[in-house]
């Protein structure tokens, strides 16, 4: 079921088939070079189990972003309560597989998912957490209006 659509994505909930797909993603070292390692399996499946409760007591949470010309998972994006600087804030996060990067589609599906969050779901701050040297994350966050980055 599709939560989102922009012209090139589907952004959808999670379910439990996808850790196979979302595991290549989430265990590849180079996608996952601003984290502190990639994830091992166990980790790939509370991250998906994580989303599957968030939806069901926030009804948001991170979700698989799909290519829409062929339902590919190429990566998760979303809104997530965190605690950034001792408050609790809205977090907009997103990752794309390190094969689909420099094609717009992070912009794409973090924008779509901040006017979702603002005009579905009438959250008015959200916030990106992010290393301050990941570069290319940090312009994504900068040309997206209405986010603060942390």
């Amino acid at each position: 079921m599709s939560l989102i659509e922009t012209q090139r994505l589907i952004i959808r909930e999670y379910t439990k088939e996808d850790l196979t797909a979302l595991h290549q993603l989430l265990s590849d070292p180079v996608t996952m070079s601003f984290w502190p390692e990639p994830f091992n399996r166990e980790q790939t499946e509370a991250w998906i189990n994580r989303s599957l409760h968030a939806y069901e007591t926030y009804g948001f949470g991170r979700w698989g972003i799909t290519l829409k010309e062929n339902g590919v998972l190429i990566g998760d994006a979303g809104i997530m309560l965190s605690e950034i600087d001792g408050k609790r804030e809205y977090d907009l996060g997103y990752i794309v597989f390190a094969p689909f990067w420099s094609k717009g589609y992070a912009f794409e599906a973090s924008q779509s998912c901040l006017h979702f969050g603002m005009n579905r779901l009438g959250i008015n701050r959200m916030c990106a957490n992010m290393p301050h040297d990941h570069h290319a994350s940090r312009r994504v966050a900068d040309i997206i209006s209405g986010i603060e980055i942390y």
